[in-house]
C-alpha cells in the first residue's frame, strides 16, 4: 500500500500560487527570493529520490511537463522517469514520459492508486486536488516548506472542508534564511482508520 504525500511551497499566509514565477501571477517567484540553504535543498532532493510516483493536477502537470524534460541531473532524471498520474478531464495525449491521465472520480482514482502502488505517491502544487484529497482523508503526510513572506493575495492551500481535519506535527526544522519545514500527519480517528500502524 502506498502513501499520498503532499509537498508544498507556501507563504506565511498560506498562499501556494506560482512559487517559481512561471504562472504570470503578479506576486509570483516568491520561493526563489529566500535562500532555503543546503539543508533545504537536500530535503527536496531526498524527498524526490524517495518518491515512487507523482500525482498532479492539470496546471501543475502542464508547468512541470514544460520544464522538466529539458533538464538534467539526478533530480530531473527521477522526475522524468518515474510514473506520473495527472487528474484531467481534457488532457488526451500527454507527451511527458510515463504519464497516465486520471479522469472521472478523483477520490476513487486516488484511493485506488494508494492501494495499488507501494511507497510515496507525491503531490506537488495542485491546490484544488490537494483540497479534495484532504477533505476525503486521503493525505497520509503533509510537508510544508513555509517561506517567510506574506503575499496578501493568491491561491491558498487550504479551502473549506466538510469537517475538522486534526493533524499532528511529526517533524519541524528551520533551514536557510528562515524557511520552516513542517511535516504533519493525520491525527484522530480518521488517521487510525487509514493508517492502522
Amino acid at each position: 500500500m502506498g502513501r499520498i504525500v503532499v509537498t508544498e511551497f507556501v507563504s506565511a499566509d498560506g498562499v501556494v500560487e506560482d512559487p517559481g514565477g512561471s504562472e504570470h501571477f503578479e506576486r509570483g517567484g516568491w520561493a526563489f527570493e529566500t535562500e532555503r540553504g543546503p539543508e533545504g535543498n537536500q530535503f527536496k532532493l531526498d524527498e524526490t529520490m524517495a518518491s515512487q510516483a507523482l500525482l498532479l493536477g492539470r496546471v501543475t502537470y502542464d508547468n512541470f511537463a514544460a520544464s522538466w524534460p529539458s533538464r538534467e541531473g539526478e533530480f530531473a532524471d527521477k522526475f522524468n522517469t518515474m510514473p506520473k498520474y495527472v487528474v484531467s478531464s481534457t488532457l488526451q495525449d500527454p507527451e511527458w514520459d510515463n504519464t497516465t491521465v486520471l479522469t472521472g472520480d478523483v477520490v476513487g482514482e486516488a484511493a485506488k492508486l494508494r492501494q495499488e502502488l507501494d511507497g510515496d505517491i507525491v503531490v506537488h502544487g495542485s491546490a484544488r486536488l490537494v483540497q479534495t484529497l484532504l477533505d476525503h482523508d486521503l493525505v497520509d503526510e503533509l510537508r510544508l516548506m513555509v517561506f517567510p513572506v506574506v503575499l496578501g493575495s493568491g491561491k491558498r492551500l487550504f479551502g473549506d472542508t466538510s469537517a475538522k481535519k486534526p493533524l499532528r506535527l511529526a517533524d519541524s526544522r528551520t533551514v536557510g534564511d528562515g524557511v520552516a519545514i513542517l511535516i504533519y500527519q493525520p491525527a484522530g480517528e480518521e488517521a487510525k482508520a487509514s493508517n492502522p500502524n
